[in-house]
């Protein structure tokens, strides 16, 4: 487009209307209108173009990305299966008040990552004055007092077996009805309890054993191997330090159990292990170990928390650990004997339970009728 003062036709008679009008003396004003003409011009295109562009434009800048992952974390924060404690949900906002940049991965803050939990009992010396060989992790209720009571009088009396060295440990959150004072008292007496301040419930046992991973890490990166073992189970202790002993056994990336393998994501709301496909979209899970008892070289514990970082969390813990396991580039291994790992019996035989290594049972009062009558001096099997 020519300039309109030296243009013909109508746009020329148009300037030399305009020229005739405006007196010579205010060549200023005529300069200032024609620059507001054209700002006014450049204003609407770029209005124009960014009404009918926007969207591309927002998502050909990183920014995008950036924020689309932050927001698909930050959602985590509203999964309904876990509860997230008021201290941290208050350090969370004031992480969101301040005005210095976000120095760390977002994701580091969904709910199963354990460093965002802390220690409020604990036994850290346990791994300083000796150096276990094998470290038994039992997740439990606060007020179950009864389950850990047995397994002190049962698999865990024992600190040396086959000539290694093994400390039991009891891993508890948090709940509404929890004594303090009492257990404060019955960590005074055994020693062995540590416990973090998330809520203690079915739904946060993802929480609990990554909690557990993070304090082996931690606190006892030194141990052979570990183990995380219900409360319901028992435990023939002997059986297993014998497995650990044997010259093919890895010391490194090794985790064996009663192995999973192509177990589908249960979809229906009313089951108690209901997962939704905005948490776990595939339909299967990867190989995992039962979540009953399974053991792990322990170096994988500090693996596995690192990992968590970028691995979304979901309720069904041992399949989580699962896919910790595939996404670092593993894979369970299977036990020597498979069948040393036994899921719920139908009744005690004292010969079978000699040779396994773990069995589910259905009270504690079991466990230590079990334990005393198998450790008779009779042979158990005639």
């Amino acid at each position: 487009m020519g300039d309109p003062d030296t243009g013909s036709g109508v746009n020329g008679a148009k300037s030399q209307l305009v020229q005739n009008l405006i007196p010579q003396k205010k060549p200023l004003f005529r300069s200032w209108f024609q620059f507001l003409l054209l700002v006014c011009l450049l204003a609407f295109v770029l209005c124009y173009t960014r009404t009918n562009s926007s969207e591309s434009l927002w998502r050909n800048l990183t920014l995008h990305e950036d924020y689309q992952q932050f927001t698909n974390q930050t959602n985590m924060f509203n999964m309904p299966p876990y509860r997230i404690h008021p201290k941290h949900r208050a350090m969370l906002n004031n992480i969101h008040k301040t005005t210095e940049p976000l120095t760390v991965n977002p994701i580091q803050y969904h709910l199963a990552f354990p460093r965002n939990y802390q220690f409020i009992m604990d036994n850290t010396e346990i791994c300083k004055n000796k150096i276990p060989f094998l470290v038994l992790m039992v997740p439990v209720a606060p007020d179950n007092m009864e389950a850990r009571d047995a397994i002190r009088q049962t698999w865990a009396k024992e600190s040396m077996v086959q000539g290694e060295v093994v400390v039991t440990l009891f891993l508890l959150g948090v709940s509404g009805g929890n004594d303090v004072e009492k257990l404060k008292q019955e960590n005074l007496q055994h020693h062995d309890l540590i416990q973090s301040n998330f809520i203690d419930s079915y739904h946060n046992l993802t929480i609990k054993t990554m909690v557990i991973m993070d304090w082996l890490a931690t606190h006892c990166p030194t141990a052979a191997y570990a183990m995380k073992i219900d409360s319901d189970m028992f435990l023939n202790i002997d059986n297993l330090v014998i497995m650990l002993k044997q010259p093919g056994i890895p010391k490194m990336n090794y985790l064996t159990g009663l192995l999973m393998w192509n177990r589908p994501v249960i979809r229906t709301n009313s089951s108690k292990w209901y997962v939704s496909e905005e948490m776990y979209p595939e339909p299967n899970y990867p190989t995992y170990t039962l979540g009953m008892g399974y053991v792990f070289s322990n170096d994988l514990p500090e693996k596995f928390v690192e990992i968590s970082k970028s691995v979304k969390p979901f309720n069904i813990e041992d399949a989580y650990i699962g896919m910790c396991m595939k996404k670092l580039g593993l894979a369970p291994t299977s036990p020597p004997k498979p069948s040393q790992f036994m899921p719920y019996n139908t009744r005690y035989n004292r010969c079978e339970f000699s040779q396994v290594i773990t069995y589910i049972l259905d009270s504690s009062k079991h466990l230590v009728e079990y334990w005393t009558d198998l450790k008779k001096p009779e042979p158990p099997c005639p």
